[in-house]
Order: C-alpha cells, then sequence, then structure tokens
C-alpha cells in the first residue's frame, strides 16, 4: 500500500500489502479469490493487532446500505459495514430500538460484535447477544448462514473475523423509548463498597468514572427512564454538563441533567456529530464476575499511583451474562474496568502487567480489542467452549485465510492443524 494504515489511536500501523474497498459482495468475492491472507478493517477502533494482516485488509464500509426490517418489527438485517450511529438513526425513524449502545456511535457493528463490545446495564447483555443471525463469506467464496437455531452462532457471533467476512447481521429490536441521563460528582468510597450493587442497578445504564486519585469515585453516568431528584448515595447531581475525562469539551458528550431524549441520542456518551480525535489514547478493558466486583476494585486501588500516573480515565460498567463462546461475559454477569489511558505505550505496558497479575485471582478476561499482554494459554484457559471455537474456526476456514499471527497465536493453530484443541493437551 502507498497509504501509511493505521488504527483510530495510530498505535498499530498495519502491515497488509493491500487494502481493498468493495462496493459489492462480487466485488469482495473477486477479492477472496485473489487473496492468501485476509482481514476486515471495520472502523478501527482496535487497539492491538487483531484486525492486522501482512496479506489484504478489506473494508466493508462501500457494501451498499441495508437496514430490513423484518414484518414482526422484532429484527432487522443490516449490511456488515454498517456503524451503530447510522443504524440507530433508520431504526428510531421507525420507532425502534437497540437494547444497548456502546459510549461512541460512530463504531462499525459487525466489528463491535466481533468483539463483544459493550454498553453498561445489570440486566443487559453485550451488543453481540442481540444477533440472532449470521451471513458469512467464507474463503472458497460460499455463504454460510446462521440462524438462532443453528449450532454454530453461539460460537460465531463473537468470532474475531477468524471464520470468514460478515456481509449481515440480523439483530434484535425493541420498541423505541426514551431515558434521562444524569451525572453525580465525587461518590463517597464507602458508599461504592456498602453500595456497589444498588448504585450499579440505579438505572438502565450505570457507568462509574475515577482517576484512581484518590478513593472516590469522581463521576457517576446513570441513565434511566424515570425523574431522579436529590443526591446518591452521597454523591451529588453535576451543575452543568459534564465529560468524563476532565478538562475535554461537554458538548461532546450525549444530553444530561436529566433531559428525556431518544434512547439513540442518550445511551451513548458521545453524539454521532462528535467526530472522535485519535491518536491521543490507548485502550484496555478487563471483566471480571460481578460477585468479585468489590475485590477486583480493591485489587485496582491497591495499584492506584502506578495506574493514575498513565491514566486519563477508568469507567467501571456491568453487562449480562450470555451464553456466546468467545464472550467475556460467557456464563457470569460482569463487572468491566476499562482503563483509557495516555498515549505512551512504553508507559503503559508495565501498568497493564501489574494488572494482569491483579486481576488474575479474580477471572479476569480481557476485551479482545484492547490492550492485554495476558499469555494465549491462559486467555484459552478463561473460556470453557475455547477448544470448540478453534474447532469452528478450523472447520470454516481450514486454510487459515482468515488468520494472521496474533490469532494463529491465540488458536494454537500447530494443534487445530493436527485435529487437535486447546483443550487437548
Amino acid at each position: 500500500m502507498r497509504e501509511r494504515l493505521t488504527n483510530w489511536a495510530g498505535n498499530i500501523t498495519f502491515g497488509a500489502r493491500r487494502l481493498h474497498r468493495p462496493e459489492s459482495v462480487a466485488e469482495l468475492r473477486a477479492v477472496l479469490a485473489g487473496a492468501d491472507r485476509l482481514r476486515v478493517l471495520g472502523s478501527g477502533h482496535s487497539f492491538n493487532r487483531l484486525a492486522d494482516t501482512d496479506g489484504d485488509l478489506v473494508s466493508l464500509a462501500g457494501l451498499p446500505r441495508t437496514v430490513e426490517i423484518a414484518p414482526d418489527r422484532r429484527s432487522v438485517r443490516i449490511d456488515g459495514g454498517i456503524r451503530y450511529g447510522e443504524l440507530a438513526a433508520r431504526l428510531a425513524a421507525e420507532g425502534l430500538a437497540l437494547h444497548n449502545m456502546a459510549s461512541l456511535p460512530h463504531i462499525s457493528v459487525a466489528g463491535a460484535v466481533a468483539t463483544a463490545t459493550h454498553g453498561s446495564g445489570v440486566r443487559h447483555g453485550n451488543l453481540a447477544t442481540a444477533v440472532s443471525g449470521l451471513e458469512i463469506l467464507r474463503a472458497d467464496g460460499s455463504t454460510a448462514v446462521l440462524d438462532r437455531d443453528h449450532p454454530d452462532l453461539a460460537g460465531a457471533v463473537v468470532g474475531l473475523g477468524a471464520l470468514g467476512v460478515v456481509t449481515a447481521l440480523t439483530l434484535d429490536v425493541v420498541p423505541a423509548f426514551e431515558l434521562r441521563q444524569y451525572v453525580y460528582e465525587n461518590l463517597p468510597a464507602a458508599a461504592l463498597d456498602e453500595h456497589l450493587d444498588e448504585i450499579l442497578s440505579a438505572g438502565y445504564s450505570v457507568s462509574l468514572f475515577t482517576r484512581w486519585t484518590g478513593p472516590d469515585i469522581d463521576q457517576v453516568w446513570l441513565k434511566r427512564d424515570a425523574p431522579l431528584t436529590g443526591d446518591l448515595f452521597g454523591a451529588r447531581p453535576a451543575d452543568g454538563p459534564r465529560h468524563p475525562v476532565p478538562g475535554m469539551p461537554a458538548e461532546n458528550c450525549t444530553g444530561q441533567g436529566g433531559v428525556p431524549g431518544p434512547w439513540h441520542e442518550r445511551l451513548p456518551h458521545f453524539r454521532m456529530e462528535f467526530t472522535p480525535s485519535s491518536g491521543e489514547e490507548l485502550q484496555s478493558e478487563w471483566h471480571v464476575p460481578r460477585t468479585a466486583g468489590r475485590a477486583a476494585i480493591a485489587a485496582v486501588a491497591g495499584l492506584r499511583e502506578r495506574v493514575a500516573a498513565v491514566l486519563q480515565v477508568c469507567e467501571i460498567r456491568t453487562i449480562a451474562a450470555d451464553g456466546l463462546w468467545l464472550s467475556p461475559n460467557h456464563e457470569q454477569d460482569s463487572l468491566a474496568l476499562h482503563f483509557t489511558w495516555i498515549a505512551d505505550t512504553d508507559a503503559v505496558l508495565p501498568v497493564v502487567a501489574d494488572l494482569e497479575k491483579a486481576l488474575a485471582p479474580h477471572g479476569a478476561r480481557p476485551h479482545w480489542g484492547k490492550i492485554f499482554t495476558t499469555a494465549p494459554s491462559d486467555v484459552r484457559g478463561a473460556y470453557p467452549r475455547f477448544g470448540d471455537f478453534a474447532a469452528l474456526a478450523h472447520r470454516f476456514d481450514p486454510q487459515g485465510m482468515f488468520r494472521n499471527a496474533w490469532l494463529d497465536s491465540l488458536l494454537d493453530c500447530s494443534a487445530s492443524l493436527r485435529g487437535e484443541t486447546p483443550g487437548d493437551r
């Protein structure tokens, strides 16, 4: 490639020979026919080499937009290149909604689903749990169509791009709804310890933000349908709009102050019309069982000075359990600790390693698209169905067209090619 292509943050420069931008599935098939290794590039919002390749990259952003609402208005079929902000606006115009959204509406749906990206809420699964169907273009040009009754769907949804190119998805939808967003400041550490579950359950979606400069929580972002007045377990209502990162412009954030608004203008933290900056941050995230939430928070607090020195902000959220094989929330209600770091890889990586060591006793699973240094064997061991997924990936893509060095290491491909699964060793 003549152009120097990087991810959203600029910390990864892709090693691909070519970048393709097909405008139809037929063009995409032609790209596959001429490639030996290929990875799909979504919105580039991964912070590791998950999407990298020494072969070809393909962007699906040029595919025709597809938003086909089912006759019963309970699902929607979409193309593999659409982003959440555009889909949300189209659904809202039809009086429909998704069950949740991530902080940024700018990310691609297929990429977010493939990495189990999530919003927040004790009753709400990650974004991948909305998937009831996938259409996957395989290396030989055939299309695998999986619906909710297909035995492979639970393994394929959070697929890390290892099975093929997701050209279309079917998502569950619900009737459109309104939410109010409130921001509270300075939640006392004692209240967090004594009332953690109550605080995290106080709204449809709840996020706690801290810079770990002290024991208290800096901000609580609470999204709910009913009005709320007074303090929140000792935290005071903010006296105006806030950004999660101090000093950043609050006008980039979705409406606050308890003003009712459409679901897609309250669930994300940031407005769709705001263009996110790039190259100014790195990100890591770990999921632990909710039952270990207090202990995990205490483990991070034990590294407060180390963490705060390279941190912009940390967000604490919850995600409901699911049955997806590679979901970090597989069979466990989870608490997620998300870290937005300064853009200094050398300074951040030692702290990431310290956090991994501190959180490992609490069953931490890293977010697939973020920075982590956990050994592949330890990652595999955190997922009861990982061996099944490795076998599924080999069955869908026996020649490894859709893998890269990152996935080869994770999947332990030497074992897979011998007919074993990682669990056999």
